[in-house]
């Protein structure tokens, strides 16, 4: 068994399929496919139903997957055990994070621990569900996650790093209240632009204007985050925005209020202190220091 079989494997079974397999491996379909064949047939069991296009994992291919995890983590955490001649880490790091969190704070703490450590390669993966954290950590995936608080940390530490700041942006010549920071009890009844239900943002946005006596009615439900922004320009309704987001966003017309009171959400790191590599240990000491 080779280990870039076991990695294809995992692909297929965190991506639905080849196709999309060998899309995020940057391969051509038929090498996944081959590599799956020939990892079955040395382990001397079927991993997947083929039904069509789509792969469904048979109870073998389900038993092999947290081994097959293990395999790669052990790979991952022995890369990342190592240091160069000046004791610094080395090799690579797995960081998952909620994909709010990914420009900012994530982009500049990946940036700062490359400079710092520009021996560490930095693997950065997003997930759904925040409460997917603790089993995220412990099958493997990854040494470090960075989401929202307050989480279902399942037993795992869990280090505060900071908050953000949640503003209302209003499309381009709406008539706005001029209350600056804006009560959310004094809200206009304007429609808004949301993510899906069940979003964390979603949810702690809704809770705060329930505390306010005020309800969410959507203009537009979209998957994506990032058309929140061209949605409000586009005059679709109002929407609610991370304050650098917001701000950016008011630079191109649109019309933006701090909130009273203040939306804040806290967001920090979840790890297992005895899984961290000294990788992890190092990107989890930059971070606490800001």
């Amino acid at each position: 068994m080779e280990l870039h079989q076991v990695e294809y494997f995992l692909a297929v079974v965190d991506h639905g399929g080849i196709n999309a397999a060998a899309v995020a491996l940057q391969l051509a379909q038929p090498s996944v496919s081959q590599a799956i064949r020939t990892l079955e047939r040395e382990l001397g069991a079927q991993l997947f139903h083929r039904a069509g296009r789509g792969m469904v994992l048979t109870s073998a291919g389900a038993a092999f997957v947290g081994p097959a995890r293990q395999i790669l983590r052990d790979v991952v955490a022995a890369e990342g055990a190592l240091v160069d001649a000046d004791g610094l880490p080395r090799g690579r790091l797995d960081v998952h994070a909620a994909p709010a969190l990914a420009v900012d704070p994530v982009a500049h703490l990946v940036g700062a621990y490359r400079q710092r450590y520009p021996n560490v390669s930095v693997r950065l993966g997003d997930f759904s569900d925040e409460d997917a954290c603790a089993a995220l950590i412990r099958e493997g995936h990854c040494e470090l996650v960075i989401c929202h608080l307050p989480v279902s940390s399942g037993g795992l530490e869990v280090c505060e790093l900071g908050s953000r700041e949640y503003w209302l942006v209003f499309p381009p010549g709406v008539d706005a209240p001029e209350q600056d920071p804006l009560p959310l009890a004094e809200l206009p009844d304007v429609p808004l632009v949301a993510v899906p239900r069940g979003a964390s943002q979603r949810t702690h946005i809704e809770r705060a204007l329930s505390a306010a006596g005020r309800r969410t009615r959507a203009s537009a439900v979209v998957q994506h985050r990032e058309a929140l922004v061209p949605f409000v320009l586009a005059g679709v309704g109002a929407t609610m925005l991370q304050r650098s987001v917001a701000e950016r966003a008011a630079e191109r017309g649109a019309v933006v209020r701090a909130v009273d009171p203040p939306l804040n959400r806290a967001y920090g790191l979840v790890y297992d202190p005895a899984l961290l590599s000294p990788a992890g240990r190092a990107f989890l000491e930059l971070a606490r220091r800001g």
